[in-house]
């Protein structure tokens, strides 16, 4: 048994004390997987200093980011969603609105907003993914609609920020006539010779995609942002084919002249600046 007795006179090592971090204080990059503390990326615009990944930003933070000083005014904060079909899935449809709500600290998927970017006044229509997915009802549309609305009767520059999974489907046909409703309002902006410029960042699908999000008189998509109608699963899926490398990303729909040019978030601001200065010129 002396095997056992040297066992027990052995000095074992203490246990590590483990270090007590605060929640929040890192985050974990979602391409390149690296632990980052979260100071640092809020101090690079929400972006990954390691590998440029772009990560998802409030309707908010882009508000703050692209107008001067952060001040703006929001308008139509008065409209809500109703639940014309009295849909339920796996809950009621005014129960899902109030849950999301209370996600995303709004009432609806987009914010409304005027200010100056660079001296310049302009209205900036910013979509909040965290409110059930940036999706397009009824709302949504109107309030993209009363931008458009605002812009031509005050002859500013519009500016849509998208981020969204497409039409709502709780609110059925009414959210795909959105679409129609938007584009029609749009081309009342192009015919007043009036800029719209269309900001795509990840993800920008669906309904979305297939409207005002392409209709820009200047399309500009964040890095490697998903952008398509239907996923490139459901593509995959249908066509029983392999996707190209990239595929729907923002740098494979510039390369195929989908969107004009792919502007890192830092530099989105000095580019709006740039380019309002030319067409409201």
């Amino acid at each position: 048994m002396e095997w056992f007795n040297r066992f027990k006179k052995r000095k074992l090592n203490p246990p590590e004390k483990k270090l007590d971090l605060p929640d929040g204080l890192w985050v974990k990059c979602d391409n390149c997987k690296a632990i980052i503390y979260k100071k640092e990326v809020i101090r690079n615009a929400n972006v990954c200093p390691k590998c440029n990944y772009h990560f998802r930003i409030s309707a908010r933070e882009r508000l703050a980011s692209l107008f001067d000083n952060g001040e703006y005014t929001e308008f139509e904060t008065g409209l809500r969603s109703n639940d014309p079909l009295n849909f339920v899935d796996s809950l009621p449809y005014p129960e899902r609105l109030t849950k999301y709500s209370k996600v995303s600290g709004e009432n609806e998927a987009i914010i409304c907003a005027v200010g100056k970017i660079g001296g310049i006044k302009a209205i900036i229509a910013a979509m909040e993914y965290k409110f059930m997915g940036g999706s397009m009802g009824s709302v949504v549309g109107e309030k993209v609609t009363r931008a458009a609305e605002k812009a031509l009767a005050e002859r500013l520059p519009l500016i849509i920020v998208s981020a969204s999974g497409g039409a709502r489907m709780q609110e059925g046909i009414l959210s795909l006539m959105q679409m129609a409703k938007v584009s029609a309002a749009l081309a009342r902006l192009d015919e007043a010779g009036i800029p719209y410029i269309s900001v795509l960042t990840d993800p920008t699908t669906g309904g979305v995609t297939a409207s005002y999000a392409m209709l820009g008189d200047l399309n500009i998509a964040e890095p490697k942002a998903l952008i398509g109608f239907a996923g490139p699963r459901v593509i995959k899926q249908t066509i029983r084919q392999d996707l190209p490398e990239g595929f729907q990303r923002s740098e494979f729909l510039l390369e195929h002249g989908m969107v004009d040019m792919v502007v890192k978030r830092k530099d989105l601001k000095d580019v709006l600046i740039k380019c309002l200065r030319f067409m409201v010129g």
